[in-house]
């Protein structure tokens, strides 16, 4: 067990909320009771099964981390640790953030209703990245249970009874007709589902392009949003989802998005686009914002 702390205060019910939402069936576990997630992790001798807890407070400065090891025990890892404080942002400069969003008139009441907001980021960048795909034009609850198919068919049993989301290079092998037949998706979504699958066994590294912006290298995430681009049946809406979810990037924003359309007065997505450039460089947060006030309002 060990305790994480964040940059600045973490503003929990939204981020538990969010992580209860998009549980991954078979893969994670949320706890009403408690607020405690579970769910399996990578770490460099395989995957773990981790629970995170954020703690009573509203505003939690830090994420208690215990993990349950891929054969029960144990605590969490240096590389573990690092990957769930990338998942829950808990590097990020929110007051920063907030200072810069404040000064929209739009987002002003919800940054000041919701401080310390996070952009829910990622384990594992090629599970993100799959999953996306799997949730493009569907609900959210019809991309659960796509995504918990694939992973009662072809992922690895690790520990607590949870279930790692398969690789990439497991995927690519069972081919579109199977991804299909095991999902339930259609043809198209299942043939880019194995488009993706097959660029990630080939080497379409996301953490590793994530790391390096991280480090000051922007281009890698840029040349990895290309390469995602360049891909048969992924299109901006994922791209972009990629980028502010796996890629770190603070400033994607989705303007095509329903939701967010919605939030912004039901605009086209040119509109929404061209709304929110005054929020450079934190598009990203001001999106997690007015999603935020949407959906879990």
């Amino acid at each position: 067990m060990t305790d994480l702390a964040a940059r600045t205060p973490v503003n929990a019910e939204p981020l538990r909320r969010w992580l209860a939402a998009h549980a991954l069936p078979g893969a994670e576990r949320y706890d009403p009771a408690t607020g405690v997630h579970t769910r399996v992790v990578p770490a460099p001798d395989g995957p773990v099964v981790v629970s995170v807890d954020l703690g009573p407070d509203a505003r939690a400065r830090t994420v208690r981390v215990l993990t349950a090891g891929a054969s029960g025990g144990g605590d969490p890892s240096a590389a573990v640790l690092a990957t769930v404080g990338r998942w829950l942002d808990l590097d990020a400069d929110t007051d920063a953030v907030e200072d810069a969003l404040a000064a929209s008139p739009r987002l002003a009441p919800l940054v000041a209703a919701r401080p310390g907001l996070r952009v829910p980021r990622t384990v594992d960048g090629a599970e993100t990245a799959l999953l996306t795909v799997l949730g493009q034009q569907v609900s959210l609850a019809a991309a659960r249970t796509f995504g918990g198919r694939l992973v009662a068919a072809f992922g690895r049993p690790v520990a607590d009874g949870l279930t790692a989301f398969p690789r990439p290079a497991v995927l690519a092998a069972a081919g579109p007709d199977a991804l299909r037949a095991t999902t339930g998706v259609t043809g198209a979504r299942a043939l880019a589902l194995h488009t993706l699958a097959a660029a990630l066994a080939d080497g379409l590294d996301l953490d590793a392009a994530a790391l390096a912006a991280a480090a000051g290298d922007p281009d890698a995430a840029r040349r990895a949003h290309r390469d995602l681009l360049a891909l048969r049946g992924i299109g901006p809406w994922t791209a972009d989802y990629v980028a502010l979810r796996v890629l770190g990037d603070s400033d994607a924003f989705l303007g095509s998005d329903l939701v967010l359309r919605r939030a912004l007065g039901g605009i086209a997505a040119r509109e929404a686009t061209a709304s929110a450039e005054p929020w450079r460089p934190w598009r990203g947060y001001a999106l997690l914002h007015l999603w935020t006030d949407a959906v879990f309002a």
